[in-house]
């Protein structure tokens, strides 16, 4: 089997500036034949469709209306809708009458779009609310009982929907209380669910472990390169491939300057992590855009477990806001040649571990030794194959 390539919508471009239509649009174009649909690019066509103030959600059959129009662009491009994401801010909250809203109100919407896309899964990201800014106090609890109930109600909600939903559940760079994925597998186990897995991201994963933002040369510490690797052998040994439900990649770019008080990208109270990932994503192999993570040892980690799902990249970027008409395909375009690339360097490893059994080179000071692990044929572990584009 081969990995193939998907793209998130929101990185082709900002729904403030651009529409789903011509984002899935330059997605086929160029090569994508699976998209991960944003919930903000759902609500915006659903407001085209029927106008309501900014300041109001979108109604349930507005939702409806656009999630069957975005269905049918893509049956008629041959594009599969992977998921839906993000549902934020909801595990953990102190506001419980928030969290039953979200139960009760949002999720069947949720769900019923689900079912009309034909996709199956809802990721949800860890919740990264700050302090309330009126009294100070916190808005969510880290309380683990508390959050594995939380997240087990959604799988149960899930489970009793006649379109048997899933939930993948990320822990991002950022999160208040869960911001590692060992954090997150911790928590998935506790859910102890089976429609309730794990969703990787490269970005993540080395941005809380590896990169600081924050520090002169980007890096958490002097031994971020070694807790890095023994995070990814706490990976190897621990995690369940069947667990694993979604798999995002995106690298980042080493900032020039410390992103702190005074840095165009600085924002007063929000975790410059977050800061850092609104604004500096990457594609895989953009190395001349000042790409600086470890990405390619995560994912060879992540295919050293055996995975032959979809890659979806997930580059979220300052440069998604500008309002040029061809900003969707100038980021679809740069997600076409980050695949090709990645194509020929896992091209290059198998030729190599069939030539010795054993590859190794070099990309941004990180030595990847042996291939990144794929089962083809002849039943013979080689080089990661992925489908060209």
């Amino acid at each position: 089997m081969e990995c193939k390539p998907a793209i998130t919508t929101v990185s082709l471009g900002s729904c403030s500036f651009h529409s789903i239509t011509d984002k899935i649009d330059e997605a086929a174009r160029n090569g994508f034949t699976a998209i991960e649909l944003f919930i903000d690019d759902l609500e915006a066509l659903a407001r085209d469709l029927s106008p309501v103030p900014a300041t109001l959600v979108p109604s349930r059959d507005s939702v409806l209306a656009a999630a069957h129009k975005i269905r049918q662009q893509c049956d008629t491009l041959e594009v599969v809708i992977l998921n839906l994401q993000p549902l934020r801010f909801y595990e953990g909250l102190v506001d419980r009458k928030r969290r039953n809203q979200i139960l009760d109100e949002v999720l069947p919407i949720w769900m019923d779009a689900l079912k009309i896309l034909g996709a199956d899964t809802i990721l949800v990201p860890s919740n990264f609310l700050p302090e309330d800014p009126e009294t100070g106090l916190p808005q969510t609890v880290g309380d683990l009982d508390i959050i594995v109930e939380d997240l087990r109600e959604l799988a149960t909600r899930g489970a009793r929907h006649e379109h048997s939903i899933k939930f993948a559940y990320e822990a991002l760079a950022w999160g208040t209380h869960v911001n590692t994925w060992e954090k997150s597998w911790e928590i998935v186990q506790a859910v102890n669910r089976p429609n309730f897995g794990l969703a990787l991201d490269t970005f993540n994963i080395a941005g809380a472990i590896y990169a600081d933002p924050t520090a002169e040369d980007g890096l958490v510490a002097d031994t971020a390169e070694a807790d890095l690797s023994a995070s990814l052998g706490r990976m190897a040994s621990t995690l369940d491939i069947s667990k694993l439900f979604i798999v995002q990649i995106a690298d980042g770019e080493r900032l020039s300057q410390p992103l702190l008080t005074g840095h165009p990208f600085y924002v007063a109270g929000q975790p410059s992590r977050l800061s850092w990932s609104r604004n500096c994503r990457l594609f895989l192999c953009e190395n001349d855009r000042g790409g600086y993570l470890p990405v390619l040892g995560i994912l060879k980690a992540i295919l050293d477990l055996g995975w032959t799902g979809y890659l979806a990249y997930e580059v979220f970027s300052r440069s998604l806001a500008d309002a040029d008409h061809r900003t969707p395909a100038l980021h679809a375009e740069r997600g076409r040649r980050s695949w090709q690339q990645l194509c020929k360097i896992a091209q290059t490893q198998l030729n190599q571990s069939e030539a010795s059994g054993r590859s190794g080179f070099k990309l941004r000071g990180m030595e990847l030794v042996g291939s990144v692990v794929h089962e083809v044929e002849r039943g013979v572990v080689q080089g990661p194959r992925m489908a060209a584009l």
